[in-house]
């Protein structure tokens, strides 16, 4: 399944700007394939194919879709893993997925508390402004 699953991958990210409709329906049978065996070992891989280049964003929010399946926590620190490298060929996916997770109230104190932990063992200034990010839409909406 291992195999399998990294040549899905592959096959994500050789098909990931969807320039043709061939490349679409390549990215679309992939996806579905992952879909129907997730594994969240995966996650940081799955976070990288996002691309901001991507001519078909409606397709790639499939993607979206898959990553926020995940056990919320489990998705968020593969998130915080890849978002120095995400942040060069996806800065836009990564805002988009920033939001969401702000907009998750659940999910926004789970990211505060791993961007404070990954600020505390490995500090990074996107961490920092991240969670700084995060600490005011928390503040915000408690004013309401």
């Amino acid at each position: 399944m291992k195999q399998t699953t990294m040549k899905l991958i592959e096959v994500l990210k050789q098909n990931r700007l969807m320039r043709t409709p061939t490349e679409v329906n390549e990215f679309e049978k992939a996806l579905a394939e992952i879909i129907a065996h997730p594994n969240p070992e995966y996650l940081p891989e799955y976070h990288l194919i996002l691309d901001d280049q991507c001519q078909q964003p409606e397709v790639m929010f499939g993607l979206i879709h898959v990553l926020e399946s995940f056990e919320v926590e489990t998705q968020l620190q593969a998130f915080l893993n890849v978002i120095p490298q995400l942040m060069i060929t996806a800065p836009e996916w990564t805002r988009i997925l920033h939001l969401r997770i702000l907009n998750d109230e659940s999910a926004c104190q789970i990211y505060q508390r791993l961007l404070h932990q990954n600020n505390t063992n490995k500090p990074h200034f996107i961490y920092y402004l991240l969670e700084e990010s995060t600490n005011n839409y928390l503040k915000a909406e408690s004013n309401l």
